[in-house]
């Protein structure tokens, strides 16, 4: 099963193309760009309270048959934050000194 690969950050609602090196993703696929992920976040998924990785990015070409960005491409569905601004921020301050790993 491959990468959803989320067209926008959740937060700030910018492009995230599938070529993006500016995506970070939680272990549940949540997607921020990495100002969002690093400066309004701390590293604190507001969704699932998991830290952020890079993207991976999924190859153009179809290097082994059926295994390409145009055989499994990625969502046009943009995924938006449901909680409010303030409950982010407290959500992130509360956890965000605990290393991801101990989380």
């Amino acid at each position: 099963m491959a990468l959803e690969l989320r067209p926008n950050c959740e937060f700030c609602d910018i492009d995230l193309p599938p070529a993006s090196t500016q995506a970070r993703i939680c272990s549940y696929e949540c997607t921020f760009c990495a100002a969002c992920a690093e400066h309004r976040l701390g590293n604190v998924c507001p969704n699932c309270g998991g830290g952020f990785v890079p993207r991976p990015i999924r190859p153009a070409r179809e290097w082994r048959p059926g295994v390409s960005l145009a055989r499994q491409p990625a969502s046009e569905k943009r995924v938006h934050l449901k909680y409010s601004t303030d409950d982010i921020a407290a959500h992130c301050a509360g956890i965000r000194d605990i290393a991801p790993e101990e989380r």
